[in-house]
């Protein structure tokens, strides 16, 4: 992976080919930023400008066999950490070591992909991933040993806030004692869920999303499509690469999101005064807390963002709304008018809530049902 093959950020691509070239090198970094800004592709960027020498210029007087390592994300000295789950093949104490295979392939395929993409090449059910210490003491065997180049190690903590606390806890050991010439790059979406202690230790960059035009231009040129598709997939991507990829494809996770939303206010519509519809609410719920939690909890961010959405239209700021609804019979501008001030922080809280209780395994079916309940009160809220 090049610098030169990453979209947009300029300022930070300057920034870590300047400092590398002056040897200022920090032992630990984080890398924060939304899905599909590029932070994983600058990882693997930077890892290649320092690891194959190419400071003169990107595969320019650097080591060419070096350089061919990196195209199959197989070099020596470049080690992965990322979420895992147990699975039919690995069904105790799963590491990342385990699933290299799967993570290359995720990475080659598209290396500005989400956490949701890699659960589904997992398959992670009903299961959660995280990064446990196994992760932890696998890499410190690994920093034990020589370096094949003899020159820097690289680690790379893909969605470092997915660490357990033992795993933390193991990893702010490395970072306060870092073996010679070993470099951790942390890579992040929520930096408030790292703990203090690790943030205090590493150099942050924060990544914004790209803009419209970074992405319409890579998708005419790449995609080889029209400059109108390409603008308005970008527009309904919000800086998110991935995310335009999908559209694109039409195999946007959100269709069915969209769906499942509008049986929900519809069925929370019915509910006020009818006793009856309630029944509606708590076949949805069931329906819902059958999916995996992963699938649950992005759900519920979808939910929040259509609500937001729909607060845009009501306060008429169309230029900041995005989504287009291909549900039939379903028009946001007409959803519009129930979402206004007076509900939607009460609305937030509850959604925010649910998605708090299923990430510690709390009874799906039981939050849903009760945050149906509470949205046939809140949508009527005047």
């Amino acid at each position: 992976m090049l610098f030169s093959q990453i979209l947009g950020q300029e300022y930070l691509k300057n920034h870590l080919t300047k400092s590398a070239s002056l040897g200022r090198i920090p032992h630990a970094q984080l890398f924060v930023g939304p899905e599909g800004c590029g932070t994983l592709a600058m990882a693997i960027a930077y890892a290649q400008y320092v690891l194959c020498q190419n400071i003169d210029g990107e595969n320019t007087n650097g080591n060419e066999s070096c350089n061919l390592k990196f195209n199959s994300i197989s070099h020596p000295d470049l080690h992965f950490i990322f979420p895992t789950v147990t699975t039919e093949d690995i069904k105790t104490k799963p590491k990342s070591v385990d699933f290299m295979a799967d993570w290359r392939q995720f990475v080659a395929e598209n290396p500005y992909g989400g956490l949701f993409d890699w659960y589904k090449i997992l398959g992670v059910q009903n299961k959660q991933g995280e990064i446990r210490v196994d992760d932890a003491q696998e890499i410190l065997k690994s920093l034990s040993l020589k370096s094949y180049e003899g020159g820097y190690k690289m680690v790379i903590v893909w969605m470092a806030e997915k660490m357990n606390v033992t795993a933390s806890n193991k990893l702010l050991k490395l970072l306060e004692e870092p073996p010679e010439k070993t470099v951790f790059i942390l890579i992040a979406e929520n930096e408030e869920d790292i703990i203090q202690t690790i943030l205090s230790r590493c150099q942050v960059l924060h990544f914004g999303g790209l803009s419209e035009k970074v992405i319409a231009d890579n998708l005419i040129l790449k995609e080889n499509i029209e400059a109108s598709l390409a603008d308005k997939i970008a527009h309904q991507s919000q800086g998110n690469y991935n995310k335009a990829l999908l559209l694109l494809d039409e195999e946007s996770e959100e269709l069915p999101f969209e769906e499942w939303f509008v049986s929900w206010v519809r069925a929370a519509f019915r509910a006020k005064g009818n006793a009856e519809a309630i029944q509606d609410l708590i076949l949805w719920s069931e329906q819902i807390a059958g999916l995996g939690r992963e699938t649950q909890k992005k759900f519920l961010n979808f939910c929040i963002d259509m609500f937001r959405q729909a607060l845009m239209l009501n306060y008429e700021t169309k230029k900041l709304v995005y989504m287009e609804t291909k549900v039939p019979k379903f028009q946001l501008e007409n959803f519009a008018p129930f979402v206004n001030g007076n509900n939607i922080n009460d609305i937030f809280k509850e959604l925010s809530d649910a998605m708090y209780h299923i990430e510690r395994n709390g009874n799906a079916k039981i939050i849903l049902t009760d945050l149906s309940i509470k949205l046939t009160r809140l949508i009527h809220k005047k």
